[in-house]
């Protein structure tokens, strides 16, 4: 069963080497990216349910064993993220194919794109922190031609911004790899676990502000989100969506892998983790309802959910942790579904900006109750998803008495809900400021979009309110996943020995 732990890695880039190859035949490109990434999101599941039921799984390349040899380890907070981000991957593969503005660049988008889905697999599985850097660059290679696919001056300007900004943060990383090799002597993740401990703590705190840093740029949490608002909104809807949905969340990932195998909190530690949760909520939500754009809108509320995460990690419990990966599941679903019903709006009106838009209710009823789903959700009312999760996070922080953080995190939710009312106000009632692009948008009749882009919206909605119905056994799997990662005992004897 140690074989399907390389399969989401290897399958994607094999397959984007033979789409490279039928070059100009993008139907056979079509199905050679639907085929594997379902052929991946199917190894995925097959792994959560090995890793479940019993433990965590490593895989020694080359049979050169930890700490030397390259590891490929997945416990269960890798393999639920890889399970989550595999079928967020080939749903908007879905939608892609029925796109217009990625079907114009087809040729390149797809097997950029399985390199991009190898990449986020393989950020998941690193065993050790130099080919976490390699996962990381080679997901982020894709990344900087998918956002500026299709030239536009708007979009190559937000994307060089996105490039710098990514090129600097692998600048750190690869520097604060090269400091923890020289202070311990290895980047296996396992064996550093033991180590750093005994590193002075000033040389101690000092790599864990550091990989911080990097990570919290690639996360975008306060005050390093800067970059993030201007990037999104500018892209092709597909790759936005998969932004949103999952890059961020492989930093959010990285920050609480290595925060709880690396360097298990103090309460000064724990402090400064909830002091930029708190700031990362308030900033994101202020900017998004200064925003009159759909996307721009959804890219501030990326910078503000991401402190929900790192307010349940910042807890250091059981509950607070468990929390955060819940919320990181009901997240992902979320933001994609929101990005992609944007794209909806966009492939109808021809713009986001909300003066030109409105009405979309009686004329596009199906998109408005698209949209209205995962819009209440990411607000946190009940019964979705996110209420749920937002539960979760608030009595974990009631119970390890952090109430000041628990009051911010209940008034961002309610600015939260404010903001998507906006949204809903200006897109979906009343009546447009200024003329929209498209000419068939400025009559009264029907609006539609095409199937292959509403089917997969739909399925994500249809995901959204499982996760809902089945937050139970969700909650459960993310608080084992959660005493995995404190405990931190099965990991490190999987990679290195008993």
């Amino acid at each position: 069963m140690r074989v399907l732990i390389p399969l989401p890695i290897a399958l994607p880039l094999l397959a984007a080497g033979l789409s490279m190859a039928l070059h100009r035949r993008t139907q056979a490109q079509r199905a050679l990216g639907l085929i594997v990434l379902t052929a991946s999101l199917a190894s995925t599941v097959a792994l959560l349910v090995r890793v479940h039921a019993e433990g965590p799984i490593a895989v020694h390349v080359g049979g050169w064993r930890a700490p030397i040899g390259i590891t490929l380890v997945a416990d269960l907070f890798a393999a639920v993220m890889l399970v989550v981000s595999a079928a967020m991957v080939l749903v908007v593969l879905v939608y892609s194919i029925g796109s217009p503005r990625t079907a114009d660049h087809a040729l390149f988008f797809h097997p950029l794109y399985l390199i991009l889905a190898a990449g986020v697999s393989s950020s998941f599985l690193a065993g050790d922190l130099f080919n976490l850097f390699v996962a990381f660059e080679v997901m982020l290679s894709a990344s900087y031609v998918l956002i500026t696919l299709g030239g536009t001056r708007d979009q190559i300007r937000s994307g060089m911004t996105y490039v710098v900004i990514s090129l600097l943060a692998s600048t750190f990383f690869v520097t604060a790899v090269g400091l923890i090799y020289a202070a311990t002597g290895t980047v296996n993740m396992a064996d550093l676990a033991g180590k750093v401990g005994g590193l002075p703590e000033p040389v101690r705190n000092a790599l864990g502000l550091l990989l911080l840093v990097v990570f919290g740029i690639k996360a975008a949490i306060f005050p390093l989100f800067f970059w993030l608002p201007d990037s999104y909104p500018t892209a092709p809807t597909p790759v936005t969506a998969i932004f949103a949905g999952l890059l961020t969340k492989v930093g959010v990932y990285a920050i609480i892998r290595t925060q709880t195998l690396l360097f298990p909190s103090d309460e000064t530690g724990s402090g400064l983790l909830l002091g930029i949760a708190v700031a990362t909520m308030v900033v994101g939500v202020l900017g998004a309802i200064a925003q009159d754009d759909v996307k721009r809108i959804l890219s501030f509320h990326i910078v503000s959910q991401i402190g929900y995460m790192i307010m349940g990690l910042g807890l250091f419990t059981v509950a607070g942790i468990a929390g955060a990966i819940f919320y990181i599941i009901h997240h992902i679903v979320v933001k994609t579904t929101l990005f992609l019903v944007g794209g909806l709006v966009e492939n109808a009106t021809g713009t986001g900006a909300l003066r030109r838009l409105g009405g979309l209710l009686h004329r596009a009823p199906l998109i408005a109750v698209l949209f209205l789903v995962p819009a209440l959700s990411l607000a946190g009312l009940p019964p979705f998803s996110g209420f749920v999760a937002k539960l979760a996070l608030v009595q974990a922080g009631m119970d390890a008495e952090r109430y000041f953080v628990v009051g911010a995190s209940l008034v961002v939710s309610l600015l939260t809900l404010f903001s998507m009312t906006k949204i809903w106000a200006g897109v979906f009632w009343g009546r447009p400021e200024e003329d929209p692009p498209l000419v068939s948008a400025r009559g009264d009749g029907r609006l539609s979009a095409p199937r292959l882009m509403v089917a997969p919206t739909a399925a994500l909605v249809a995901i959204s309110l499982a996760v809902a119905f089945a937050a139970a056994p969700l909650y459960d799997l993310s608080r084992q996943a959660a005493e995995d990662l404190v405990e931190r005992t099965p990991y490190i004897q999987e990679v290195l020995g008993p």
